[in-house]
């Protein structure tokens, strides 16, 4: 049986600051708790602006690669 992996773009809000995240990921769950531990957290961004961070929107995708395009356009200007 083949497993195939699901790819999420997501945006989270910081509940502190009202400052926004968005990335991609295929454990969407484990990244959010990542994202509110600084001991778990090396990224830069969400490590300075401690949370809490809430999940408020995503979106699935069937490859990385079209879930990066994704998470692309919503950082540029167009996309926010």
């Amino acid at each position: 049986m083949f497993f195939k992996k699901t790819f999420y773009v997501y945006v989270l809000m910081n509940l502190r600051t009202n400052g926004s995240y968005v990335g991609h990921t295929s454990a969407l769950e484990r990244r959010i708790v990542e994202h509110n531990t600084s001991d778990l957290n090396p990224r830069r961004y969400t490590r300075r602006m401690y949370g809490p961070w809430e999940l408020v929107y995503r979106e699935e995708y069937p490859s990385r690669s079209e879930a990066m395009a994704r998470e692309k356009f919503l950082k540029s200007g167009r996309g926010r």
